[in-house]
């Protein structure tokens, strides 16, 4: 199969929507729906993003990733912290020993509307303050103007910035209008050299969806059929309920398998899932709900 990025992708629309509604309707038994939690808890990029962030803010954010519930102790820790590039070196201390990943947004996060040169900078600081991954956005702008060359000798320089650390790329779904562009987006971030694809900023609604994220999983399962590389997903922004993630799970073994249920291939960006999927953990153990102010608020 030849992967071409100037290719048109038609996708039935309705057809994908059927598809995710069949998902949708596939049952998770107690013993099953413990362990998809579980899981779910596990590829969790626990994220700030805010103007206001502070190193406290930070280093709470880390410690509830490295501990999610102290009462469980045996429960996994987060996949990641995501900040800001100047709070790298806050999350890179406080999660030292852990092995949970510290990731940071860069080039000019949300918009992505700076100089190349500024979002190289911008990839080496995080990265040369420990970062071991960084998110990236793509220019949409110039992707629905057609300059797609463009945009990938861009992921491909921000690649080659990043060095040993991995690429989410963001394409920002909720601006790229169709599924089509959806899935061009997607093969040529992954000709670029991008780590994972990732839905969204979560600063653009609508953010991720089940139709564009199975979109961007099929891509993802054309592409290694094509090359044999393994490309990650991560779908973010507006994922709040346990539920939904197993939802997306589901979507995942479906169409790519169990090689990616594991939080090396497949995450949730996410800052308020964290604590609903503890309320259904302690659901499934212990029988009863607990209120939401029984986990902490972080």
């Amino acid at each position: 199969m030849n992967m071409d990025f100037h290719e048109r992708y038609p996708i039935d629309e309705v057809g994908v929507t059927e598809r995710v509604d069949r998902l949708n309707r596939r049952s998770i038994k107690k013993e099953s729906k413990l362990s998809g939690l579980k899981l779910a808890l596990s590829m969790i990029d626990h994220t700030t993003l805010e103007g206001s962030d502070s190193p406290g803010k930070v280093i709470q954010l880390c410690s509830k990733a490295r501990t999610p519930f102290a009462p469980m102790p045996d429960l996994p820790t987060l996949a990641a912290v995501c900040v800001y590039p100047t709070m790298v070196p806050v999350a890179v201390k406080a999660l030292e020993g852990s092995g949970v990943h510290v990731a940071s947004v860069a080039t000019a996060f949300p918009s992505g509307l700076a100089p190349l040169s500024v979002k190289l900078e911008d990839t080496k600081y995080a990265v040369e303050h420990g970062a071991t991954e960084i998110d990236m956005v793509i220019s949409r702008g110039k992707f629905l103007s057609g300059e797609f060359q463009y945009v990938f000798d861009e992921i491909a320089q921000i690649k080659e910035a990043c060095g040993l650390a991995h690429l989410k790329v963001i394409l920002e779904t909720g601006e790229l209008q169709t599924l089509e562009n959806v899935r061009k987006a997607s093969i040529l971030a992954m000709m670029a050299g991008a780590d994972f694809i990732k839905t969204s900023t979560g600063k653009v609604q609508p953010a991720a969806t089940q139709p564009v994220t199975l979109v961007m999983l099929e891509a993802i399962r054309d592409f290694h059929q094509s090359t044999g590389k393994k490309i990650g997903m991560k779908p973010a922004g507006g994922i709040r309920k346990a539920k939904q993630a197993l939802q997306y799970l589901v979507m995942v073994h479906e169409t790519l398998g169990l090689d990616w249920l594991h939080k090396d291939m497949f995450r949730f960006g996410a800052s308020s899932l964290t604590n609903d999927i503890l309320m259904q953990i302690v659901k499934q153990t212990d029988g009863v709900y607990q209120s939401s102010a029984y986990f902490s608020n972080d």
